[in-house]
């Protein structure tokens, strides 16, 4: 038990207050973020975007760029789900839940690569040394950003996405000593598994 508490708690020993209360606010917004979108409420992109903006900050202070990168794009691609969540034609959203056609899994996958490039670049312009849980970064960056425009475009395969890369980022935050990051995972984890069967019966409802 002693070493399980060892897990979540020994990374804060030497944090402020002041990052403590951060994370904390992330947390809880980040885990009501995903709590939004499986309801497919709006609430989603503030509550998002409050989590995404101060995850900048502290990654950017542990030195975890492409992390910082993809929660800076989440930021931008928030504003843009915003706006097209917010889309509202005789009561009715303008933009329904349906699947990616031909195009949008190529420009998915096109979204996919480049981010992936953008963030290798950013470790490399920061000097970084890249090592192997900095290319699984790299990688889990691509995914999340690809997700990221899926949700704000409504496709239900960003939940699959979500999923995939939320399974890869918990032992890798375990891996880094961030227990509490890697427990937040794990419940998103399990939040996107159910955001998936939700809008899957959604999905439904809109094709007649």
């Amino acid at each position: 038990m002693e070493q399980l508490s060892d897990f979540f708690l020994d990374y804060y020993k030497g944090v402020s207050t002041f990052n403590i209360i951060l994370e904390a606010i992330v947390f809880i917004f980040g885990i009501l973020s995903v709590y939004y979108s499986k309801q497919e409420n709006i609430l989603v992109y503030p509550t998002g975007l409050i989590a995404t903006v101060i995850t900048v900050y502290l990654l950017y202070k542990a030195e975890y760029y492409g992390d910082m990168m993809m929660n800076f794009y989440y930021s931008v691609m928030s504003v843009y789900g915003w706006i097209n969540w917010a889309r509202m034609k005789d009561g009715e959203p303008v933009v329904p839940i349906t699947r990616t056609n031909t195009k949008e899994k190529l420009v998915g996958f096109g979204l996919f690569l480049l981010t992936m490039l953008v963030t290798y670049l950013v470790y490399r312009a920061f000097h970084y040394e890249i090592k192997t849980a900095n290319y699984i970064d790299i990688f889990t960056s691509g995914i999340f950003f690809t997700a990221m425009w899926y949700m704000a475009i409504k496709k239900i395969e960003n939940w699959t996405l979500w999923i995939f890369a939320d399974i890869i980022t918990v032992p890798l935050y375990a891996y880094r000593g961030l227990g509490m990051l890697s427990l937040q995972y794990f419940i998103l984890t399990i939040l996107a598994i159910q955001g998936y069967i939700v809008w899957k019966r959604n999905l439904g409802n809109h094709v007649n």
